[in-house]
């Protein structure tokens, strides 16, 4: 009988080596979330560990994230990444929940200025956490050094006449009128008091007038930069468009703005309809991995959140995105000054 036993006890130490360690059998985790947040083999090796299922679904564009999202469909997922700007609406309309902090272990492995969740606008309400840092890009510049043979260390480098016809420009009236009161040096970006309309209207129609076109995707910007001799672009999408860039053969720089640089930060939230919290939060903690953290780095060339960027500067300053005063009025007022309108008439009612 002891022997018996024994051979039990072996038994039992071989299956546990060999066998999942996850206790999520038959269990399916649905992620809504960006290109290159869950390739096949990040989610391959989650899979196996969990015993569980992972359904991935893609989306392109903030709008679309809060269509899917929004009112009843957001029983449809589980977890979903968002940046912390857009955040404040789910919460808004309740459709996330808090996360417990206490059961993602991997939270002590970020660099600290991810750690101090309270500094980071919108994450942390009424002292729950509702959302985890995972990925970010600051809104640096990229300039062709073959053109500019000194690095524009300043946002004013897109207004330079020198650059006039040459400079490319995210199409997105939300930021551009950050963008402008920031170069302006005003003392408060996401919310304009009604004074500070004209003037930064008047700079974005000056900025219009630099600007050889605007773009809207990573991969739309390269061509442009290329095939129309750009020698400088505001990078929305940062050191992912830089590395896509030196990929493709470009000999460019890319800089900080001494300004400092606004910059949108990815978190992973839970969903209102999440059938496995545990599950969401499993995998949240696994996406802090050094390894996943290096995934994005070398793919996509995007900043993690464990480990220093190769692109970011200690003393760099970032600005991190948050909500406007009235996001709908300054995309109205960006398209009249897209189309050419004089800013007596871009300010019409």
């Amino acid at each position: 009988m002891m022997r018996f036993n024994h051979c039990l006890w072996l038994l039992s130490l071989l299956l546990a080596a060999i066998l999942p360690t996850g206790g999520f059998a038959a269990e399916t985790l649905r992620v809504l979330t960006w290109p290159g947040y869950a390739d096949a083999d990040v989610v391959k090796v989650f899979e196996k560990r969990t015993n569980s299922k992972v359904e991935v679904t893609l989306i392109d564009s903030d709008d679309v994230l809060w269509q899917k999202l929004n009112e009843h469909r957001a029983d449809d997922f589980d977890v979903f990444a968002v940046n912390t700007a857009e955040l404040q609406r789910y919460i808004r309309h309740e459709l996330v929940l808090p996360i417990n902090a206490a059961a993602l272990p991997n939270l002590s492995t970020q660099l600290p200025r991810f750690r101090d969740l309270e500094a980071i606008p919108g994450i942390v309400h009424d002292g729950k956490v509702f959302a985890i840092p995972y990925t970010y890009a600051e809104m640096g510049l990229i300039y062709d050094r073959q053109q500019i043979k000194e690095v524009p260390d300043s946002i004013a480098a897109l207004w330079d006449p020198r650059y006039r016809g040459k400079v490319l420009v995210y199409d997105d009236g939300t930021h551009n009128f950050s963008l402008a009161a920031q170069a302006l040096g005003n003392a408060t970006l996401f919310h304009l008091d009604k004074n500070d309309w004209p003037a930064i209207v008047n700079q974005l129609i000056a900025l219009r007038r630099n600007v050889l076109t605007f773009y809207t995707q990573p991969e739309e910007s390269v061509d442009l930069f290329r095939s129309r001799q750009a020698s400088l672009m505001l990078a929305n999408y940062g050191s992912q468009q830089l590395q896509l860039l030196r990929a493709a053969g470009a000999d460019v720089g890319y800089v900080i703005p001494k300004e400092g640089a606004l910059a949108w930060l990815d978190c992973w939230a839970v969903t209102r309809g999440v059938r496995n919290k545990a599950l969401a939060e499993v995998w949240i903690n696994y996406l802090l991995e050094p390894e996943q953290g290096k995934v994005l780095e070398t793919r996509q060339g995007l900043a993690n959140t464990t480990s220093p960027s190769p692109y970011y500067v200690a003393g760099d300053n970032l600005i991190w995105l948050e909500p406007v005063e009235n996001a709908e009025r300054r995309n109205q007022l960006w398209k009249r000054i897209v189309s050419g309108d004089r800013a007596s008439r871009v300010l019409l009612p």
